[in-house]
């Protein structure tokens, strides 16, 4: 008897859904591995260059200063090395961007996992655990491998420990590393995705009806987001003619414009993803009344 041909599995989605403390969910796409790959690669050389130059600047400062200045200079280069290297990512991360250069040039940023604000000390846990994972034990190799050093076999113990956490992102559904873990975040596309697509008309967006200008999406918050889609999944049309002609009237509009829904679905469709624009680079505006944002 013939066996059944086995269904290829689908590939794993890296689609997630980001739900905010206000309750606005966000859709968003979790960086794939090549793309962090490409951006750590990006960020090495761009670290290995600022290295190569610190490293000219003490050598001048050593041949102007003697052999005396040596041994200082030498701390002042390892520590130069080690704050590179660890507070590169941080001080970058930590920013309006959320992201090193390597990953804004593939379009990747971090954000927390929980919906919230990326605190620094996210950030800092995150990036405190590259050491770990990759930059010491790399730092063995060159002394486990000179001769008359540590021996060979603690060299390939280190390389080993480095390339399992360097993979370590290929093996998890949500492409996490270790630091990802431990500081609840998650690397995801910087592109504008729309969000909520169940909910709404593809004519209501693509028409040129209703565009709204920036102080007419300020003046609503999470919370009204949240009534509003409540709104548009109970289909009441009572409810939709109230709803629409509060915002008509807030935001300066002819009250009794009619196309009541599609309106709404508009409204709801540019809010939505101005405030997903914000909230991921660290602007909250909890409500009308918030005016933080």
């Amino acid at each position: 008897m013939a066996r059944r041909p086995r269904k290829p599995r689908p590939p794993l989605s890296l689609d997630r859904a980001l739900v905010t403390p206000e309750g606005v969910t966000l859709n968003v796409r979790l960086g794939s591995g090549g793309a962090r790959a490409g951006a750590l690669v990006l960020d090495l050389l761009i670290m290995l260059a600022i290295l190569i130059g610190f490293t000219l600047l003490v050598v001048l400062l050593a041949r102007a200063g003697g052999t005396a200045t040596g041994p200082l200079l030498m701390v002042v280069w390892l520590l130069g090395f080690f704050l590179l290297r660890n507070f590169y990512f941080v001080a970058f991360e930590a920013g309006g961007r959320a992201a090193t250069p390597g990953k804004r040039l593939q379009k990747l940023r971090v954000v927390a996992r929980d919906g919230g604000r990326l605190t620094p000390t996210a950030v800092l846990a995150r990036n405190l655990m590259r050491e770990v994972e990759l930059f010491l034990p790399l730092s063995f190799l060159p002394f486990a491998f000179a001769e008359g050093t540590i021996d060979a076999w603690v060299g390939y113990l280190a390389l080993g420990w480095a390339c399992l956490f360097l993979f370590f992102l290929l093996f998890n559904r949500d492409r996490m590393r270790a630091g990802d873990l431990v500081a609840g975040t998650w690397v995801v596309e910087n592109e504008r995705r729309q969000i909520g697509a169940e909910l709404l008309d593809p004519a209501a967006l693509e028409g040129d009806r209703y565009r709204f200008a920036p102080h007419e999406l300020a003046a609503y918050g999470a919370f009204e987001l949240h009534k509003l889609e409540e709104v548009l999944r109970r289909n009441d049309r009572h409810d939709q003619f109230m709803v629409a002609r509060t915002i008509r009237t807030k935001l300066g509009r002819n009250p009794d414009e009619g196309y009541d829904r599609e309106f709404l679905e508009a409204y709801y469709a540019a809010l939505r993803l101005e405030l997903e624009r914000k909230l991921l680079f660290g602007k909250r505006k909890k409500d009308k009344h918030d005016q933080q944002a």
